[in-house]
């Protein structure tokens, strides 16, 4: 409490300008940006009404060694500058837009006869890219939809390439292809299908059969009859795609569509992008544990659109914000022409704000059918192990060693109820030379501990709800001291197997708890049990291979340790290293194409 009435008291004597906040803790690190319209009112709101404020709040105000401000001219300029530090610093307890990995893109290739495909990465090829564009789907019905409209060819076959007596396949022979390789059609008429394709992505359907209608009745008039037919046809073609298009409207929308809904923690927005009256894609973002639903609302419409490209000149909402005006005056900036924001209330706009909130449940129910069942067999664990609160948070451990030798520990996460590889550890056992599991095993909880209290990574800077050991009774007795020296106040049990090495039992104490008669929980502890020995002897094997990889290499006249390790560093195996060649072994490893050759010459001699 001292720390709260110290940072009560420092923003006390705040201005009550406009301006940004940022909350730092005892490393100096920011782990929170905010912006207000009143300074002084606002920080002080932190600390002064400690006790009502929610659970993330509470949690970061915990964590508040001291604050910094910024003070602007206008909230409209607290807006922005928020936006840019909450992207430079990336806060722990801001909510974060992290960068998409799936984005996808339309290729046109740069070949004679190009091809339309889909492509996950820009390559410098002179090849043309359309996108990029979040929803995979999407992108590959709309390049499917563009090669049957445009009768454009999908096959592997390189086209301009004509064997003799070459014969057309199904897809000509039922309208789908316009035979390219078989020279059923001119290059400059293909080249014509192309651009015209090109186009319709770029600018939808709506432009492009106004076009075609143009050129169909030109051709007509012309008595081209043949030409005309071919721009019917894709007239039609389009027609009947919208005939199975589930969301099509009459009009040239250009649009976002954007909605949220909450379940138990968690909020979920939704984005349907409309482009030309047709959805083009959707994306979603799930945050956990929000600080306030009203900051959640606007955080995420500032930070997604901050120095975005393409935004749209309408923006649908099925929520409202306290400042309107001021998120639109920031759209309108940040897109540099007019945008509307709206919360439509009746009509089609209205509809497409409640297909968007539907997609957000839908999303968030489909992630806690899974997440009820783990939470309600967590909530099952707590009660057999009589703990204070549910196990959200296990880490388990495990020793492996070959001998004397190889001695190696390994940390697992189960984050709720499922694993949570981002904060896998591994340990080289260093004070112990000879096999001793439970020498091991303390010296493996001992560096834990203190990594926890050093505070320099985020796996070991997050304090557990539960750890289980791998072993019995032993084991739990071996490391019970070390939890009560270092005041690391974590429940701990051991985890014991049977005769088969599957999971038997719970072991504390004082004594072993069965969990035969509670499924849920012996189905999830023989999970975490297998997961943990599974990790552990992946990498206990993984170093005795490459140390012997290693000590083979030295055998080699004149091949020291050094040469060693930065091959090793390159290949995984004696494989991978025949495989390959002396000039690419000399090269990562600096040594002469003849000392390579040697390498080589040896593993195939003798391995």
């Amino acid at each position: 409490m001292d720390s709260l009435n110290r940072l009560k008291n420092k923003a006390l004597v705040l201005t009550t300008s406009p301006g940004v906040y940022l909350m730092k803790n005892f490393r100096e690190e920011i782990i929170y940006v905010g912006k207000a319209k009143n300074l002084k009112n606002r920080v002080v709101s932190y600390f002064r009404n400690f006790s009502t404020q929610n659970e993330k709040v509470k949690k970061m105000v915990e964590n508040v060694e001291d604050f910094d401000f910024i003070v602007t001219s206008s909230e409209f300029e607290a807006l922005v500058l928020e936006c840019s530090l909450i992207k430079q610093h990336k806060p722990k307890y801001n909510i974060l837009l992290k960068d998409s990995k799936g984005y996808k893109y339309i290729k046109i290739s740069n070949e004679d006869f190009p091809k339309i495909t889909v492509c996950s990465k820009k390559r410098c090829d002179n090849a043309e890219y359309i996108g990029p564009y979040v929803n995979a789907f999407s992108v590959k019905q709309a390049v499917q939809e563009v090669n049957k409209i445009f009768m454009l060819p999908v096959c592997k076959q390189k086209l301009g390439e004509v064997k003799k007596n070459k014969r057309p396949c199904l897809n000509y022979y039922i309208k789908q292809c316009m035979g390219v390789c078989c020279k059923k059609v001119q290059k400059e008429e293909y080249l014509k299908a192309i651009e015209e394709a090109i186009k319709y992505i770029k600018n939808g359907d709506i432009v492009s059969v106004e076009y075609m209608k143009k050129q169909m009745k030109k051709a007509a008039d012309e008595q081209d009859f043949e030409r005309a037919i071919k721009f019917r046809d894709r007239i039609l073609a389009i027609e009947k795609v919208h005939q199975t298009q589930k969301v099509y409207l009459q009009c040239n929308l250009n649009a976002d569509v954007i909605a949220f809904s909450t379940l138990e923690d968690e909020i979920c927005f939704v984005i349907l992008k409309f482009k030309n009256g047709r959805i083009s894609d959707k994306e979603d973002f799930i945050f956990k544990n929000i600080t306030g639903l009203e900051n959640v609302k606007e955080e995420f419409l500032a930070g997604y659109y901050y120095k975005k490209e393409c935004i749209p000149p309408t923006i649908l909402l099925n929520f409202e914000l306290l400042n309107m005006c001021l998120y639109s005056k920031y759209l309108n900036e940040q897109a540099k022409h007019s945008v509307d924001v709206s919360v439509p209330t009746e009509g089609i706009f209205k509809n497409l704000t409640n297909m968007a909130y539907e997609n957000s449940k839908e999303i968030l129910n489909l992630r806690y059918k899974d997440y009820f069942k783990e939470n309600k067999t967590l909530k099952e664990l707590k009660n057999l192990l009589n703990l204070k609160n549910i196990p959200k948070y296990i880490e388990s451990y495990d020793i492996s060693n070959l001998g004397d030798s190889s001695i190696v520990g390994a940390m697992v996460v189960f984050k709720d109820g499922v694993p949570f590889k981002k904060n896998y550890r591994k340990f080289k056992i260093k004070t112990i030379n000879k096999r001793d599991d439970y020498a091991s095993m303390r010296e493996v909880l001992f560096r834990r501990i203190k990594r926890y209290f050093q505070g320099d990574d985020e796996s070991f800077s997050t304090l557990p709800d539960l750890i289980l050991l791998d072993g019995g009774e032993g084991h739990v007795a071996a490391v019970k001291d070390i939890f009560l020296q270092e005041n690391f106040n974590v429940p701990f049990f051991g985890l014991v197997k049977d005769g088969k090495h599957k999971t038997r039992a719970i072991s504390s104490t004082h004594g072993e708890i069965s969990i035969t008669s509670k499924r849920n929980v012996f189905l999830l502890l023989s999970k975490i049990q297998e997961e943990v020995h599974r990790f552990t002897i992946t990498y206990q094997r993984n170093l005795r291979k490459d140390s012997m990889l290693k000590l083979s290499i030295t055998e080699i006249d004149g091949v020291g340790e050094k040469t060693a390790k930065k091959i090793l560093e390159h290949f995984n195996s004696y494989k991978d290293i025949r495989n390959s060649n002396s000039q690419y072994i000399a090269k990562i490893a600096n040594i002469s194409i003849k000392k390579a050759q040697d390498i080589l010459n040896y593993l195939q001699e003798n391995i």
